[in-house]
């Protein structure tokens, strides 16, 4: 399993933490953008979309064809190439290193992402709540308290809260509603894509209600950063801090524009 989340620390693929993939990128010099124009064309022995590059097929670091489900998953991708300017930066191309990681990675073990994203809800971040002070308190339950009930009433996963850090069992009944929500989303793209705005959020269950639908994308942000934003109210926001959050921002909601596009 650590085999396929370890390629989320290589240079071509995702990595939480935007600031080491950075500083990875920093000691590897880029390589110089020799194309003209990125597009996308249709492949019938797959039903897949490759991704090209002067009409040359692009591959993933793993030397396999960089190719998609669909035409907007695809696009996007090919936009993040056209976008490049003298250099090729793997660090400015999100839904990139999302397609790499799922094409060379979790297409080989599905189960293994599935495993990890459940370890998350085990500890999911909504579950826990501050008991003081009180605006705090109030932030959190009108930021968590709609994703616990989606998750009651449209997954059948009844989650316990807890106040403080303390860790609190939830009921197996509520994994095992998790576990077979996601197996309906077990494709390598939709699964890596998953995987990547529940390691950025700390919460699968942000990660599930906005690839349900339930909230936006931004939504999703917010309320995984309602602790941080109530100490920014408080206290002020650090500057290399506040870069990093915005490169995690803009990881989630490229996660987010290709589910959307993977569903069209």
């Amino acid at each position: 399993m650590r085999d396929i989340l370890s390629d989320l620390d290589t240079p071509f693929v995702s990595d939480e933490n935007p600031m080491k993939r950075a500083q990875k990128q920093m000691r590897t010099p880029l390589p110089k953008r020799f194309y003209n124009a990125a597009s996308v064309r249709h492949d019938p022995a797959t039903g897949h979309f490759a991704v090209e590059l002067d009409g040359k097929q692009v591959r993933t670091p793993g030397r396999a064809v960089l190719a998609l489900p669909t035409e907007a998953a695809a696009t996007l991708v090919a936009n993040e190439f056209d976008a490049q300017k003298d250099e090729i930066n793997p660090f400015d191309m999100p839904v990139l290193r999302i397609a790499n990681t799922a094409i060379d990675g979790v297409s080989t073990d599905t189960q293994a992402v599935l495993e990890d994203i459940l370890r998350y809800s085990s500890t999911d971040l909504v579950c826990y709540r501050a008991d003081g002070p009180e605006s705090l308190v109030e932030r959190q339950s009108e930021a968590w308290d709609r994703i616990i009930d989606w998750a009651r009433a449209s997954l059948g996963a009844r989650f316990v809260l807890a106040e403080g850090v303390m860790h609190v069992d939830q009921p197996r009944e509520a994994i095992g509603a998790i576990g077979i929500h996601l197996k309906m989303r077990e494709e390598p793209f939709r699964l890596s894509a998953l995987h990547v705005m529940t390691s950025l959020t700390g919460s699968a269950l942000i990660a599930l209600a906005v690839d349900a639908g339930e909230l936006t994308p931004d939504e999703g942000w917010a309320a995984a950063h309602v602790d941080e934003d109530w100490n920014i109210a408080q206290w002020g926001e650090d500057g290399e801090a506040a870069k990093m959050r915005a490169a995690k921002k803009r990881d989630m909601l490229a996660a987010a524009a290709l589910i959307e596009a993977l569903k069209g």
